[in-house]
């Protein structure tokens, strides 16, 4: 059996942004700078899976029931209700996504119920956001946005972002995982925006 590397740093399966920038910069040291996205060679990142918080108030919830009560005081796990409103943030970190070249819009879910599903067709993602039609009107938004947007820069990728407002408080507001490829670049473009125009937790 070969000897693993000592020196190997092991990808951030499921970690904050500032921890897979820490793995980035371990595991692929840039030697070149001012490099444009889709020049050959250009460093790809793979499956990363990202959860953070905001930077807003949080409040406690208070268990419905006994039954509640007693849970949160076995698992200390209660429920919290961040301080954004759902469909702005949502909106950001889907123009976050346009930017980092995720161009179809497949799918939405709002608390839990699936309000848009076009998997096998090119429903383009920033033209969706500019005209305001990405959730159906009448559309209660209470509790989560979930979106899958693909994208075929390079090569065909995936990713799933979902935006809670009222989850466990060991939980992340926002969790975003990429399945397939994303260029180091577009992915620090897109962390970027994100830190920007919401400002993250790190």
């Amino acid at each position: 059996m070969a000897e693993q590397n000592p020196d190997f740093t092991q990808p951030p399966w499921v970690q904050s942004p500032s921890e897979v920038n820490s793995w980035i910069d371990a595991t692929h040291p840039s030697s070149k700078k001012g490099k444009k996205h889709g020049m050959p060679g250009e460093e790809m990142l793979w499956n990363l899976h990202v959860r953070f918080d905001l930077n807003v108030e949080q409040k406690k919830i208070p268990p419905a029931n006994a039954f509640a009560r007693f849970t949160t005081l076995v698992t200390g796990n209660e429920f919290v209700e961040e301080g954004f409103d759902l469909v702005p943030t949502a909106e950001l970190v889907l123009r976050g996504l346009a930017k980092a070249k995720f161009k179809e819009l497949t799918k939405i879910v709002i608390d839990k119920k699936t309000v848009f599903d076009h998997a096998d067709d090119d429903q383009n993602l920033r033209k969706t956001i500019d005209d305001f039609n990405w959730i159906p009107p009448d559309t209660l938004v209470r509790e989560s946005i979930e979106v899958t947007a693909s994208s075929k820069e390079a090569m065909r990728s995936i990713a799933i972002v979902r935006i809670m407002k009222i989850h466990r408080e060991k939980d992340h507001a926002v969790d975003i995982q990429i399945k397939g490829g994303i260029k180091k670049g577009l992915y620090h473009t897109f962390l970027n925006y994100l830190t920007e125009k919401l400002g993250l937790k790190t």
